[in-house]
């Protein structure tokens, strides 16, 4: 009777460790999907800033619409990586090994980015500001086409060795494919910064950014569908265990559709649900990648046996655990506070009149709030 007693308690161990290995691994995916979310607009649109501005009032305008939520954003990667790390050590691991220069450069391109909104008007030279003015266009540049190719490859599977690593390099994973996925994420985050900026400013700025959003919507919708055609078409092994392919197929048709819906809406003046629109044609291609990858977190392209599954890359049940007791204690107080920010710095920007800035080349004096005034006025 014990050993039946016992022999069912390891049953039910390992069905709760399972459950948790692909609950941790559907919270990542989430925290994916949240990060290109929120992300994306702000990478849309640092790229988007030099084709749409016409002086300087209007840079510092695009600045202040992503700059009190940007570093806030990012908060979703750095959770995202420490959960990998901490849920799938292995995962982690073989990941840094295999692309570790693609992460490095995205690394750098971050760093850039983020030192550029704090430098740039520490100094009132022009050479000075067009200096962090194109490290913010290149380390938002270099992550949403980076980012792009990473998890095509992901989608794709990699050509991994008998222990389950990548040795290929960066240029390995720079083929035809990858480079299709980085370009239909530049367009994502592009349409996506596009929309936002037509929501977060007024006049001129937002006409020519709505303007931006309709050229926009044909070319991401086209290379998204022939992203999910040559990904249906590739033949990767399949693991046991692994989902339908129709269904994260499904996932990205409704992504496409998504973005042509965020076209129609930004044609019509309905900036907030063209936001909206392409916000869930993001979640539905982060959830398309999961779905595509289940059950593996690294899948091969060619023998499937060497790809990396979520068992065998899972911490111990008892690190999943205390993982998921502290995830449900913390996580409704980030995210109450992110929606709190993003409540606080709701209201439109407006590009100020000579009269409230007593000059046009000082939008610090108008009453655009402290966020515009401090971006303006150095240290």
């Amino acid at each position: 009777m014990r050993d039946h007693v016992n022999s069912l308690r390891e049953v039910l161990l390992m069905a709760a460790f399972s459950n948790l290995n692909t609950a941790w691994f559907a919270l990542i995916g989430l925290l994916w999907a949240g990060y290109f979310f929120l992300e994306g607009f702000d990478f849309g649109t640092a790229v988007l800033t030099p084709f749409i501005i016409r002086d300087e009032i209007d840079r510092r305008l695009c600045l202040n619409a992503v700059g009190p939520t940007w570093d806030g954003n990012e908060v979703w990667l750095l959770v995202a990586g420490g959960a990998t790390f901490a849920a799938f050590p292995l995962w982690y691991a073989k990941l840094f090994s295999g692309f570790y220069l693609a992460l490095f450069l995205i690394l750098l391109a971050l760093i850039a980015r983020g030192v550029s909104f704090e430098f740039r008007d520490k100094r009132p030279q022009a050479s000075w500001k067009k200096t962090w003015d194109a490290a913010n266009f290149f380390g938002s540049l270099i992550p949403a086409i980076v980012w792009g190719v990473a998890f095509t490859d992901l989608v794709h599977g990699l050509p991994l060795g008998t222990d389950g690593t990548y040795r290929g390099g960066l240029l390995g994973l720079l083929h035809p494919i990858a480079l299709l996925g980085g370009f239909a994420s530049l367009c994502v985050f592009l349409l996506h910064g596009a929309v936002f900026l037509a929501l977060k400013t007024t006049g001129p700025l937002s006409v020519r950014a709505k303007k931006a959003a309709l050229v926009l919507t044909v070319p991401t919708a086209v290379l998204l569908g022939a992203l999910l055609g040559v990904l249906a078409m590739s033949n990767r092994p399949e693991v046991a265990g692994s989902l339908s392919s129709t269904l994260p197929l499904l996932l990205g048709v409704l992504g496409v559709l998504g973005v042509l819906l965020t076209g129609h809406l930004c044609a019509r003046d309905h900036e907030g649900l063209a936001f909206a629109s392409n916000g869930f044609a993001i979640l539905a291609l982060s959830g398309a990648v999961f779905m595509r990858m289940f059950p593996s977190v690294l899948p091969s392209s060619t023998i499937a046996s060497h790809g990396l599954t979520i068992e065998a890359a899972s911490s111990g049940h008892l690190t999943l655990v205390v993982m998921t007791v502290v995830a449900a204690i913390f996580t409704p107080f980030v995210l109450a506070y992110q929606t709190w920010s993003y409540w606080v710095f709701r209201k439109r920007l407006s590009r100020p009149s000579v009269g409230e800035q007593g000059t046009d080349k000082d939008p610090s004096r108008t009453p655009q709030g402290d966020v515009l005034k401090a971006l303006s006025t150095p240290d």
